[in-house]
């Protein structure tokens, strides 16, 4: 009687033909992915979940920490139509105009989004716009952002552009510190930002320069602060409105 000898637990390798380098080639593009993909800038940390400071920990979040980041600078090639996009603009924005204005191109998330330093934003919105091959002729709105540790550049202004010639859709990103939170306004270039510039001054305090009428659109003309910045108090304080004082909630008469 014949008994078969007990095979290995472990696996036999896998026979490699001569010239099957299938492994080492997706090793080597992980490798290259890993650094081609952009570096997150760091702004801040943030301690607990949400924002709640000098009380007990009720939440349980209070000893979480995460880091506030935003995504880096992406280096080419962009993929899709974005490449053209920034090939054509840099075309249309000779002797090194393209180096001037453009502080870092991100794509992030399928969204291409250029930065500009904010003294060249008329120079290259117009160039979007009336270039033959770009024609980003609608400008989508204005959104503010507020980005209380991102020093020297706390308040953000977000333009969404989009070609109808063409489908294709971008973004402009400007910030400004806090301390001189003026951008040039894109009125004379997209007419219809008249009153996104205005929400956006009366939630964050952005100064577009050279709008027509910057005045408040949503809170009272005697409003003190803007609303959706970061710093701005959620609540329990007293609220003044058209000069009436509407106290904290919790100094509230109750009537039941």
């Amino acid at each position: 009687m014949t008994f078969d000898s007990p095979r290995s637990t472990e696996d036999p390798p896998e026979a490699t033909m001569d010239g099957d380098t299938t492994g080492h080639d997706e090793a080597q593009r992980a490798e290259e992915d890993q650094r081609a993909a952009p570096a997150d800038e760091v702004i801040g940390v943030r301690q607990g979940m949400f924002g709640v400071r000098g009380t007990g920990d009720t939440s349980g979040y209070g000893r979480l920490t995460r880091t506030v980041s935003l995504p880096g600078s992406t280096p080419a090639p962009y993929g899709g139509y974005f490449d053209e996009i920034v090939a054509t603009l840099q075309d249309a924005l000779p002797d090194n105009g393209f180096g001037e204005s453009i502080e870092k191109i991100v794509v992030f998330r399928g969204e291409l989004t250029l930065h500009v330093r904010r003294e060249y934003l008329p120079r290259v919105a117009r160039a979007l716009r009336d270039d033959a091959a770009l024609r980003f002729e609608l400008c989508l709105g204005v959104s503010g952002v507020h980005y209380p540790d991102d020093a020297g550049r706390e308040l953000h202004a977000v333009y969404p552009l989009m070609s109808i010639t063409h489908n294709r859709r971008l973004r402009l990103e400007v910030s400004a510190p806090d301390a001189d939170p003026h951008i040039p306004s894109l009125y004379s270039v997209y007419p219809t930002t008249d009153w996104h510039e205005r929400e956006t001054y009366d939630f964050f305090g952005i100064l577009f320069d050279g709008h027509p009428s910057l005045t408040r659109i949503t809170m009272p003309d005697d409003w003190r602060g803007h609303p959706q910045r970061k710093d701005y108090p959620l609540g329990g304080i007293p609220v003044e409105y058209k000069g009436a004082r509407i106290p904290a909630p919790d100094q509230r008469r109750a009537y039941s």
